[in-house]
């Protein structure tokens, strides 16, 4: 199938994929003094009064704003809030039909991290959370990190954390089926931006203490002097043992590689250098770091991709769906790491001991118990964690 002219054709036809469809009718007199003037005065008064009505008369327990300023956009890159607007339509798509929650595309045209930001705290009001999509590194850093400070609505950069939650439930089970700990294990990530560097904080989080993180340059380690701040940080925090060098040194005895990076990068003859029972996660879109027949040449057991038409893919919307669901469902002030582990989790333990395998450590996109599963899951711990407010 020709998915590019299909998209084009579904685009066009319906112009668009989203729109606002009324939970109300308007057929009569009355029911147009209900819904608007005179009668919407009475809500209005009662929000006013007690500002926290707005979650009871109101959508917003139930909206997100999906922002962008179409800098860093799937594998396009900054092609502006206009190109990138397609994209956001369908992330609404995906929040109503796999975690019923509704969602709204925001558009932006604001380049630096300030005028995204001020823009993020202007809308807030409206909606219940703000799930930030294809905003360039480093800008997004700060644009999350600020707006999760200030505001009291959670603020969620899916390219970031979606990405860790997932990689990390799907390597919770890579690990059960080789047999290993995440504690014990020597991981490799090639790719250190945003995605690549929320997987690490998230698999340390996780319990994983051998990380070494690898860029363009090389690997990164304490008194790298990179240009990029957060990788500095690696640095500090990553690559116990100050290994220098390139990818080849980075992978010699390693047990996990993690790619966000770019296709061809990862060989057959450098997964012969990894221990026995290698994990490969080659994400790179469309095409991978390694496509896994090479893997497989090179002695990897268990191999994951982020395309559907290999088993084991890792995609986002088995987690923003069912995460958002449970964070507004406790009117949380946040998404914090407890629950995002907790998401993680969920989404791993569905697969059952008797299920588990090489080819089966994560479950479909269209699988049904995903979203009520992470939902549960986040909302419990959120709970637990002192952010929930119901």
């Amino acid at each position: 199938m020709d998915f590019n002219k299909a998209a084009l054709e579904m685009h066009e036809s319906h112009h668009g994929k989203v729109g606002i469809v009324s939970k109300v009718e308007v057929k009569t007199r009355d029911d147009l003094s209900t819904a608007y003037t005179p009668g919407v005065a009475e809500p209005c008064r009662r929000i006013k009064a007690d500002p926290e009505d707005v979650y009871k008369y109101t959508f917003k327990g139930n909206m997100v704003a999906v922002v962008s300023n179409g800098t860093a956009v799937l594998g396009l890159g900054d092609i502006g809030p206009e190109a990138g607007l397609p994209v956001m339509e369908g992330k609404a798509v995906l929040f109503k039909e796999f975690g019923g929650v509704d969602a709204f595309p925001i558009c932006i045209d604001a380049h630096d991290a300030a005028s995204v930001i001020a823009a993020c705290k202007a809308i807030a009001p409206t909606f219940g959370g703000i799930n930030l999509e294809d905003i360039k590194s480093p800008e997004c850093f700060e644009i999350e990190e600020t707006l999760e400070r200030e505001l009291d609505i959670p603020v969620f950069h899916d390219d970031q954390h979606g990405t860790a939650i997932v990689v990390t439930a799907a390597l919770i089970n890579a690990l059960r089926v080789v047999g290993k700990k995440m504690e014990d294990v020597h991981i490799v990530l090639n790719g250190p931006g945003a995605a690549g560097t929320a997987i690490i904080k998230m698999l340390m989080t996780a319990g994983a203490r051998d990380i070494i993180a690898v860029d363009q340059f090389g690997t990164l380690y304490k008194g790298c002097n990179s240009a990029e701040a957060h990788k500095n940080w690696l640095g500090e925090v990553t690559n116990p043992r100050q290994i220098k060098g390139g990818l080849k040194e980075a992978l010699a005895g390693a047990d996990v590689f993690i790619g966000v990076s770019k296709p061809g990068i990862l060989t057959t003859e450098l997964c012969q250098t990894m221990n026995k029972d290698a994990i490969v996660f080659a994400m790179a879109n469309p095409t991978p770091e390694i496509m896994p027949d090479e893997a497989k040449a090179g002695g990897v057991r268990v191999m994951a991709t982020g395309r559907s038409d290999f088993p084991n893919q890792v995609n986002n919307v088995l987690c923003f769906p069912g995460l958002f669901k449970g964070a507004l469902s406790v009117r949380a002030r946040d998404i914090n790491d407890t629950m995002k582990l907790a998401a993680a989790y969920a989404i791993a333990d569905l697969i059952t001991d008797e299920d588990r395998s090489e080819e089966n450590i994560i479950p479909g996109a269209f699988d049904p118990r995903v979203a009520d599963a992470v939902a549960s899951a986040v909302a419990k711990a959120a709970r637990e964690s002192g952010v929930a407010r119901l």
